[in-house]
């Protein structure tokens, strides 16, 4: 499958500064095959996908970061897990024993192919052949996978240091249990993996400008960050990954996945967010030591 089928990165005219953002759950393709596999219709299995963030999002390209996004579905394949993190249940034939089939959200039915959506419903009609799921891992996965850490690697070739700014959303239901009846709805999670994955002044940037803009914002809970927070965040060596999630009521209806009156509200917040981090790295790099365009 070409790379322009599994992913695009969209480019400022200019990359200066050493930043990439990441949208790995905004895509929504929905494979014909696929279709006839599940049981399922399209609207249900979109729940999970974090409908409209490469747009939200998508200031950092005027603040001269590329942003790379899926354009599969999240019910399709979960970029944000191990290459193998499969639940045995989904499978007619057995899996291999280096297989990850005990994490906790392999349990929860949420591998890299996931086995639910939405609240706990049943994608598919029967069991796959792990053939299927192979072909996914190496058509999609890695050449996604591949393509960040070729981005990340450039900038942080060109200038010692680099920040991953993995986007995401979450349905409002998710943090309702960690709120107190009358505690304010939480509107954005941070995840650095409690600082092991990005430096406390990256996420000391996020929640000022975030709180600054009204919202209410917790660090690591109930996401302290996935696959690619843990992947890629290594602030020793002056790379830096943090999630953000925002929660989905803030931008959209929920059930009818379209946008709200509260969509650009939220989008310039976030555009101020990709400038701020702009003007710090920007600060600790040349302009002039990054990649023209981002390829």
């Amino acid at each position: 499958m070409p790379a322009d089928d599994v992913l695009e990165i969209i480019a400022p005219a200019e990359w200066t500064v050493p930043m990439v953002y990441n949208s790995p759950h905004s895509g929504n393709v929905l494979p014909g095959e696929f279709l006839s596999q599940v049981r399922l219709d399209k609207r249900t299995l979109r729940l999970s996908q974090d409908c409209f963030v490469d747009e939200l999002f998508g200031g950092c390209i005027t603040a001269g970061a590329p942003m790379l996004r899926a354009l599969h579905s999240r019910s399709y394949i979960d970029l944000n897990r191990e290459p193998y993190e499969l639940d045995p249940r989904m499978f007619a034939d057995p899996l291999p024993g280096h297989f990850n089939t005990g994490s906790p959200r392999v349990a929860c039915g949420l591998g890299t192919l996931p086995r639910i959506v939405a609240e706990g419903q049943e994608i598919y009609h029967g069991r796959l052949r792990l053939e299927e799921a192979l072909k996914r891992i190496e058509n999609i996965y890695r050449p996604y996978h591949r393509a960040l850490a070729a981005l990340l690697n450039e900038a942080h070739q060109a200038t010692g240091h680099v920040l991953l700014v993995d986007c995401h959303s979450m349905p409002s239901s998710a943090v309702d249990d960690i709120q107190g009846p009358h505690e304010r709805r939480i509107d954005v999670v941070l995840g650095d993996r409690f600082a092991a994955s990005c430096a406390p002044e990256f996420t000391d940037i996020a929640e000022h400008c975030l709180t600054q803009a009204g919202l209410n914002v917790v660090r690591n809970r109930p996401y302290a960050g996935g696959f690619f927070t843990e992947n890629h965040g290594r602030p020793r060596l002056g790379r830096h990954a943090l999630q953000v999630e925002v929660n989905r009521s803030l931008y959209m209806d929920e059930g009818r996945q379209i946008r709200t009156a509260g969509f650009a509200a939220l989008k310039s917040v976030l555009d101020n967010l990709s400038r701020h981090f702009s003007e710090v790295l920007s600060a600790t790099g040349k302009a002039s030591d990054m990649p023209m365009a981002a390829e």
